[in-house]
């Protein structure tokens, strides 16, 4: 007989919102499994392995803004989450973990699949909970209800992230013949309203006064959803006070008007003239991780004079050194109610526009006429992009190829990447996670090592047929080659590019996707139209290229980028 306890943690989820369970089969957390499989208000799927399953729930989660729940069995299943868990936690994106375990007097006494799983995600998990052996006593009853809704409140909280209950079981883990299982509709549950964030009107006129003494202002969007409320208010705060913004790829400002998009290829300009005349007074930064090197490192070297920070809660970086003042409200209050004026510098707003304007042209027409490689290549795939759809960017130098072209201002496009941590092992499971709960064609723009490296983020019966799949293949690590470090060393090929000679053709076979290979430019644009078209299904369109020729083309762009400036 499954007890009620640990039926009622599906109907609990359930009553708070939760649509998405993703478990990993197992013995030890056959309860659980039953319990969320039978409750017919919850979508379940089967994902075998535990570390593709927890990288395809992150996706969930991150495209719907719902906790997404996970389960596995006892042992190292567990450990297998860990990856994601990490991103999950500093991506801020909400994941229940729901690891099934031995009862604590087993533990150390070699019994099979048994670990140490309390607190097994260390620090990179918002907050654990041990879910109670013994369930007959009603306080233990309340203490589990208690327990699951805190944990759910926990998950989205800001910042959101993984939070984990331990559940230990006891057999029999399976309900007898014949029996029914019975969710509790009038369980315990405890909702929590969230803070709104807002700025006060006191907060604002004092910072508006303040912004007087700064007639260079900067805004730099650190990775963000896609959200239009902030654009609108953005777009009126630099209309207000000559305010410029910048944003990477991943913090979807493309389609903000004057956004600066390009700073990878503009910061490169040698003229400490020009560098000079791009400082800003005042820094206002918001959001998560930047990617642009390039801009890390100029504003480290030409500090603001005051460095402001808009995060309504949680640990605050200060990625630029420069950090002077933390304001805790969101993002769109506060340039919602910032709509004072500052000393406007038309000069600091011209600079950074006509060098924008230069670097979108000279990689406009760089990657028109340039040889092919991978930067050409990957022009063509963002430009061909459909609009109304989802693209990933997978670790290494997929993310920094797009966010040196970027997208255009008329794309509507939403972007992701697991910037939290920036591994390459869950790239195409997240990928998957976002096409399984959206209706956007949703595009992965991956290498072949992280392509191949997370290959069981397809081994499941639930392939989206919204997924698209971009793979650059130069047979290695082909980053390695780019980097002044490893590339000047005689171990390159063998011990930093790892050179493999697979390709896709038999995963998308196994699979069954559209398989579709290139290796020239004219073979991309022929091949685009189909590959994006809504009724082609899943597919996968492989370009081929070689790395230590692409190397030289890659070079050949830097010459040509510094000799434009």
């Amino acid at each position: 007989m499954l007890l009620a306890p640990v039926v009622n943690i599906a109907e609990i989820c359930a009553r708070k919102g939760v649509e998405n369970v993703v478990l990993s089969p197992g013995s030890r957390c056959a309860p659980l499994t039953i319990a969320f499989a039978r409750h017919p208000k919850l979508t379940v799927r089967t994902v075998s392995d535990e570390r593709a399953a927890a990288f395809i729930a992150l996706g969930m989660a991150q495209t719907t803004g719902k906790p997404t729940v996970l389960i596995c069995t006892s042992g190292t299943a567990a450990l297998n989450y860990a990856p994601a868990v990490a991103e999950a936690f500093f991506l801020q994106v909400p994941l229940l973990v729901l690891t099934a375990d031995r009862p604590p007097e087993w533990i150390d006494q070699l019994d099979g699949q048994t670990i140490r799983q309390q607190q097994v995600y260390g620090k990179h998990i918002k907050r654990s909970f041990d879910f109670p052996v013994a369930l007959e006593h009603p306080d233990a009853v309340w203490h589990t209800e208690r327990m699951v809704s805190e944990a759910l409140n926990e998950a989205v909280a800001y910042p959101a992230g993984p939070v984990h209950i331990n559940v230990p079981l006891r057999e029999p883990f399976y309900p007898a013949d014949g029996e029914n299982l019975s969710y509790d509709t009038q369980v315990k549950v405890i909702e929590e309203d969230h803070n709104a964030f807002e700025i006060n009107p006191m907060q604002s006129l004092k910072l508006e006064q303040e912004m007087l003494f700064f007639k260079r202002v900067l805004i730099v969007a650190g990775q963000g959803n896609h959200d239009p409320r902030l654009l609108n208010a953005l777009q009126n705060f630099m209309g207000s006070t000559g305010a410029v913004a910048v944003g990477d790829i991943i913090s979807n400002m493309q389609q903000l008007p004057g956004v600066v998009r390009h700073q990878d290829a503009m910061l490169a300009c040698p003229d400490p003239e020009k560098m000079q005349s791009l400082q800003p007074d005042l820094l206002i930064t918001f959001g998560k991780s930047v990617i642009s090197k390039s801009l890390k490192l100029y504003l480290r070297k030409y500090k603001p004079k005051a460095h402001w920070h808009i995060q309504p809660a949680g640990q605050v970086a200060d990625t630029f050194q420069s950090l002077t003042r933390i304001i805790r409200c969101t993002p769109a209050s506060f340039f919602r109610s910032m709509a004072g004026s500052t000393r406007e510098d038309p000069g600091y707003i011209e600079s950074w526009a006509g060098t924008e304007s230069k670097a979108g042209k000279f990689l406009k027409d760089y990657t028109s006429s340039s040889p092919y490689s991978e930067l050409t290549a990957i022009s063509r795939v963002l430009n061909s992009l459909p609009q109304q759809s989802n693209l990933h960017l997978a670790n290494s130098m997929a993310v920094r190829y797009a966010n040196i072209l970027a997208l255009q201002p008329e794309q509507d496009v939403q972007v992701h990447a697991n910037r939290g941590t920036s591994g390459i092992d869950g790239s195409t499971s997240t990928a998957v996670g976002c096409a399984l709960s959206s209706e956007r064609i949703t595009t992965l723009l991956t290498g072949d090592m992280a392509f191949f490296y997370d290959r069981n983020g397809l081994w499941h019966n639930y392939l989206p047929a919204n997924l698209r799949i971009v793979i650059i293949n130069n047979h290695a690590g082909g980053i390695f080659r780019l980097i002044d470090g490893p590339k000047r060393q005689p171990e390159l090929e063998e011990y930093f590019e790892t050179r493999q000679q697979l390709d896709a053709r038999n995963t998308a076979s196994d699979f069954g996707m559209a398989y579709t290979a290139c290796s020239s430019l004219e073979e991309l644009e022929q091949a685009l139209p189909d590959f994006f078209a809504p009724d082609t299904g899943a597919g996968i369109l492989e370009i081929f290229t070689d790395s230590k020729a692409n190397a030289v083309e890659f070079a050949a762009y830097k010459q040509a980028l510094l000799k434009a400036f």
